[in-house]
């Protein structure tokens, strides 16, 4: 999330880019985030060596293959695009720091940014398909090195591997079209509790049928690689996870472009990105899947002859896009598949509609509804004040549901209003902690902010999932003094009242 200092700097960017005709905003944001993905990538590759360092230090035997290095030494040469320069000047940490702005700008144009539109090009992946037609419009040298300057701070943290899709959520919303379609970026720390509660494994294959930037399938890919770093050196372990484990659709091709990069970043190669319509009649993909995270739009409804029959079969014809894609992941998942979804709170508690109240029932009675997660209004400002809540279940076709864990989250680390600073109060490792510790949780009562609730309760309440509905508050009985002393106490204020009065006068 990029607040404060970092805000200013960006700002500061963007108004040097606009006063030096670079007045696109859209192609601007590209040439932003190609930028801050080419210094992450030499970021990623430092990081790397001095881990090779410190092994051969130790007297480890090393061999480089196994690290996939993507600047190596010599030189790299592409007949093709004429290109015979050393790897080392495709290096952020190397030409950032040329004096010559022009020379920044030739080698970038003709050298740096043909060379990334071309990693992995000698195989037939998503990253290829989308960077192909990918171009570089910065304008003159000057404002690049303006660009390479700001974006070499140090202070921005460009280090970190989810800035890029921060700046581009940032960027977006200096637009105003950020959540026009309910097209805004999870906060990174809501995916990283998502991600935590899933717990995703290499048996998994794992779908966001609305992927935006591919925060959901990066977090999981780091998931993996810190929990499973041995299993990940068995070839076909290694072969799952970067061809057919993490798969994302959206609809906006430079949300593709920025997930295939984010994915790069994250060590995934292959991973399946493509433009898609989720909810469209052409979409046929049924228990394909063994687990879905996800924040699907939630800001509208569509016209249902534009839907696939099956979806509307499931959710009965509703136009809401939050029901349809709930459906949607009914049909995605196998038998066994798990669900962890971002939801608006109308899901929760919506008894106006009846066909929030029959998915409800399903999740309950044909599923096994297992927890949901109440958040607070403002976990997604500054671009929508919506409360949502988190749903998470198993897909079992044959019901399940016994006892749903609720937790009210009333803080998440950042103040709920617009500048969303950085607060001490924070319930998410607290969530995390008793989501693995579920069997204590039937200690606990509804007087306080998790507890479980029993499936006959939910049944009984009309399928309402509100926390509200169930949670009970403790009522302090107050004490009063006797009517008689509260009586004698205001007779005694006017006595001395009418004396002091009296003393006025005089």
């Amino acid at each position: 999330m990029i607040t404060g200092e970092v805000k200013n700097k960006i700002d500061n960017l963007w108004d040097a880019m606009w006063s030096n005709q670079m007045t696109n905003p859209w192609i601007d944001i590209q040439q932003i985030t190609y930028l801050i993905f080419i210094k992450m990538l030499d970021d990623n590759q430092i990081k790397v060596e001095r881990k090779i360092n410190s092994m051969v230090a130790a007297g480890m035997k090393v061999n480089l293959e196994d690290f996939n290095l993507i600047f190596k030494d010599g030189f790299y040469i592409d007949e093709e695009d004429k290109i015979n320069c050393s790897y080392a000047d495709l290096r952020w940490s190397v030409f950032s720091a040329w004096g010559d702005n022009g020379k920044k700008f030739d080698n970038l144009k003709n050298n740096v940014f043909p060379f990334i539109k071309k990693l992995h090009g000698d195989k037939i992946t998503s990253f290829a398909k989308y960077m192909e037609k990918a171009e570089f419009t910065v304008s003159n040298p000057y404002i690049l090195g303006k660009m390479i300057d700001v974006l070499s701070d140090p202070d921005l943290g460009f280090n970190k591997t989810d800035m890029m899709g921060d700046c581009y959520e940032y960027l977006l919303s200096k637009m105003a079209t950020s959540g026009d379609n309910g097209q805004f970026r999870t906060p990174r720390h809501i995916i990283d509790m998502m991600v935590e509660i899933a717990k995703p494994t290499l048996k998994d294959t794992i779908i966001d049928p609305a992927m935006g930037t591919c925060g959901f399938l990066a977090e999981s890919a780091k998931y993996i690689q810190e929990h499973y770093p041995k299993e990940l050196t068995n070839k076909q372990n290694n072969q799952h996870f970067h061809n057919e484990m993490f798969t994302g659709y959206d609809t906006d091709t430079d949300m593709l472009r920025i997930g295939c990069m984010n994915m790069t970043l994250h060590g995934v190669e292959n991973p399946t990105v493509k433009y898609n319509n989720s909810l469209g009649e052409d979409y046929e993909d049924k228990e394909k899947y063994s687990l879905i995270l996800a924040n699907p739009p939630f800001s509208g409804s569509l016209d249902p002859s534009t839907v696939a029959k099956s979806l509307i079969q499931i959710s009965g014809g509703t136009k809401k896009t939050e029901l349809l894609f709930l459906s949607l992941f009914l049909r995605l998942l196998k038998t066994g598949g798990r669900c962890v979804s971002i939801i608006p709170v109308g899901v929760l508690n919506n008894t106006n509609d009846k066909a929030y109240t029959r998915l409800r029932k399903a999740l309950v009675e044909e599923q096994k509804l297992e927890g949901v997660i109440f958040m607070p209004g403002g976990v997604f400002y500054p671009y929508s004040g919506v409360q949502t809540g988190i749903l998470i279940f198993t897909k079992t076709n044959a019901g399940g549901t016994d006892k749903v864990w609720m937790y009210n989250m009333e803080q998440d680390g950042y103040s709920l209003d617009q500048k969303r600073d950085q607060i001490e109060a924070n319930d998410i490792p607290d969530i995390i902690q008793r989501w693995n510790n579920l069997a204590e949780e039937a200690n606990r009562t509804k007087y306080e902010k998790s507890f479980l609730v029993e499936k006959q309760e939910i049944v009984d309440n009309d399928y309402v999932f509100s926390f509200n509905k169930y949670q009970k508050k403790q009522v302090e009985k107050k004490t009063y003094r006797a009517t008689k002393d509260i009586l004698a106490s205001i007779n005694n204020l006017e006595v001395q009242f009418k004396k002091i009065m009296e003393e006025l006068n005089q």
